[in-house]
């Protein structure tokens, strides 16, 4: 199976973003699918049971930020090195991946296994909700070395113009996700009823399945990784190549991780259906910022190419075309739930105070939408450029100088509506200070030999 590879130097930009971003968007959404399904099926048995999935989500986002800190910068190296021709580097960066994909899966098991407990304190759990939070994590954690090679491989087959690999083979794990849920949870047919426990099972074989199709595709003989045995053999200045981009990608998702955890010792305050109304806000909001991101994931190997290949005029349009979708995507998703909340949410959980309590928290939480669109394409787009150390800091100037002292001091003026509030108010400060670090950064490229080339290909 193969598909022809898009060359991301040449050709009118429009067009090759929509065909670049197309797949990692449609595998972001099928990844939102996985939280969405398990979310959907246990709101089934409790709200306390969605409390339990939302204690552990933090977690889950460590092993996300592994494994998309290490995708994103084997991503960008081996897009960039592809760019300069140097092939070899290349190649050998989907070995590394690969090794450690295994070594963090092995570090993870072993210590969710010993010290599931601590964790989940650590992470915000209840009294009354340990015992589920606990069912669920000692299974999910199992899948962990698959979901980082799933997540490698999905930006390696991004780097050489091959986003479609990805996209069929998150797909594929989701729908299967879906199909295993139920039958898991609520014991259909011969399999008995295992509840909480069962959605993590579902999980864990839907990822396991995923490893298949990702190794086929990065064996195949057109494929221009080339995938030898020898590559696997940790190579320490390739590893060091992967964290320069990687380390602060998975330190920007670990943030993520530390939000959520304070959220949930913030919202333990207020109960268990405060945190399941966060569980059910990220969730809704987490398709929106998986389109986003998707969007800015065509972005950036497109920007590591043609900055690795000294390109910056036709960089420069590629980044102004993907904000402008961006913004577009996130104004329209920000209406939608603007106008809609107390129906999407409705299609959860029927629970009405839960509802109540969740659709004006809702409202408020997505109405910055507009301005994270741009955002995200602007990270992403240091990224590819192997900045990513100016994406980290963009990223936590957000989250630990804005969003978190809000976080604390919000809830003591608005009650539980502050704690909603934080989320639009600190991304207003991140996106004027990314558009000034963009504009500057434009204004240190050289006027290029491909200048006019580019400008009338955009």
């Amino acid at each position: 199976m193969d598909d022809n590879r898009l060359d991301l130097g040449k050709g009118p930009i429009l067009p090759l973003l929509l065909k670049m971003s197309f797949p990692p968007v449609i595998a972001m959404l099928a990844t939102a699918l996985y939280n969405i399904v398990d979310t959907f099926w246990i709101a089934k048995i409790s709200p306390n049971a969605i409390a339990a999935l939302t204690i552990c989500f933090p977690i889950q986002m460590i092993f996300g930020a592994i494994g998309m800190g290490t995708g994103t910068g084997a991503g960008s190296f081996a897009s960039r090195m592809f760019g300069a021709g140097k092939y070899l580097k290349a190649h050998q960066t989907a070995g590394q991946a690969i090794f450690l994909s295994l070594f963090f899966g092995i570090l993870i098991i072993l210590a969710a296994t010993l010290y599931h407990e601590p964790i989940l304190r650590f992470f915000g759990v209840t009294k009354d909700i340990l015992p589920l939070s606990r069912r669920y994590l000692v299974v999910v954690v199992f899948g962990s070395p698959f979901l980082f090679f799933m997540m490698m491989s999905d930006n390696l087959f991004r780097a050489v113009g091959k986003p479609n690999y990805s996209m069929y083979i998150i797909i594929t794990s989701a729908i299967l996700n879906a199909i295993l849920d139920p039958f898991f949870i609520f014991g259909w047919g011969p399999l008995p009823a295992m509840g909480i426990r069962g959605a993590a099972l579902a999980t864990v074989i839907s990822q396991f399945a995923a490893v298949f199709p990702s190794f086929y595709f990065l064996r195949l003989s057109s494929f221009k990784h080339h995938i030898k045995g020898r590559y696997l053999i940790p190579d320490l200045s390739i590893i060091k190549s992967i964290y320069k981009v990687g380390f602060p990608a998975s330190v920007m998702n670990l943030v993520f991780s530390l939000v959520l955890t304070v959220h949930n010792h913030i919202l333990g305050n207020f109960g268990p259906l405060a945190i399941a109304t966060l569980g059910l806000n990220f969730r809704i909001n987490g398709i929106v910022m998986m389109i986003l991101f998707g969007l800015g994931y065509g972005v950036m190997p497109m920007v590591g190419f043609n900055y690795g290949a000294r390109n910056y005029e036709r960089l420069k349009h590629i980044v102004r075309i993907g904000v402008t979708i961006s913004f577009m995507v996130a104004t329209l998703s920000c209406l939608i739930i603007e106008i809609f909340a107390r129906p999407i949410l409705a299609a959860f959980t029927n629970d009405q105070y839960l509802l109540t309590i969740a659709a004006p928290s809702l409202r408020i939480y997505v109405s910055m939408l507009p301005l994270l669109g741009p955002s995200i394409i602007w990270l992403t787009m240091f990224n590819g450029m192997g900045k990513g150390f100016t994406s980290m800091c963009l990223l936590l100037a957000r989250n630990l100088v804005f969003l978190l002292p809000m976080l604390f001091i919000f809830p003591g003026w608005f009650g539980l509506n502050g704690v909603w509030l934080a989320h639009p108010c600190s991304s207003v400060p991140m996106f004027l200070i990314a558009l000034l670090r963009t504009k500057r950064e434009f204004r240190k490229f050289p006027r290029d030999r491909n200048t006019t080339a580019a400008a009338s290909e955009g």
